[in-house]
C-alpha cells in the first residue's frame, strides 16, 4: 500500500511520525523534533533524519515519555487500523498509569465520577510521596 521498498527513499523522522498518527499533524512533529522532545539512541535528533526498520524512537509526548520501534517504512499517512503495521510501542504501561494519574491529580475527571474518594487520594498522596 504506502510501504516504501526502495533504500533511496527512506522517509524523515517527522514525516514518519506524522505518518502513524503519534503527532496529529507534521508541523507539531518537526516541532517536537526542533525542540528536542523526539531522541534515537539517547540522540536528539532533527526533521530530516532519516528512519530506517528497527529503529527505536523515544518520544516526549506531555509528562510521560513514549517508546515506538519502527517495523516498516511509509511515506504517507494510515488509517488508525493499519498503523501496527509500521511500528511497535514499547512504552512501558507505568508510562500511561503515570499519565492516568496525573489527569486525576490535576482536577482531570470522566464525566459522572464526581471528587476522588478517600482511597484515590491516599493512593495519589503515595505516588506523588506527599503522605
Amino acid at each position: 500500500m504506502a510501504s516504501i521498498k526502495e533504500k533511496d527513499d527512506t522517509p524523515r523522522i517527522d514525516k514518519w511520525l506524522w505518518a502513524v498518527r503519534v503527532f496529529k499533524t507534521r508541523s507539531q512533529a518537526s516541532q517536537a523534533c526542533r525542540s528536542g522532545r523526539v531522541k534515537v539512541d539517547d540522540q536528539v535528533v532533527k526533521p530530516s533524519r532519516e528512519v530506517q526498520p528497527g529503529m527505536v524512537i523515544h518520544v516526549k509526548w506531555g509528562p510521560i515519555e513514549r517508546i515506538f520501534k519502527v517495523t516498516d517504512l511509509l511515506k504517507n499517512r494510515v488509517g488508525a487500523k493499519l498503523v501496527a503495521q509500521y511500528m511497535e510501542d514499547l512504552t512501558p504501561e507505568e508510562e500511561y498509569k503515570k499519565l492516568e494519574i496525573i489527569k486525576q491529580r490535576d482536577g482531570f475527571r470522566p464525566h459522572g465520577r464526581g471528587r476522588p474518594t478517600k482511597k484515590e487520594r491516599r493512593e495519589l498522596d503515595e505516588w506523588f510521596g506527599w503522605e
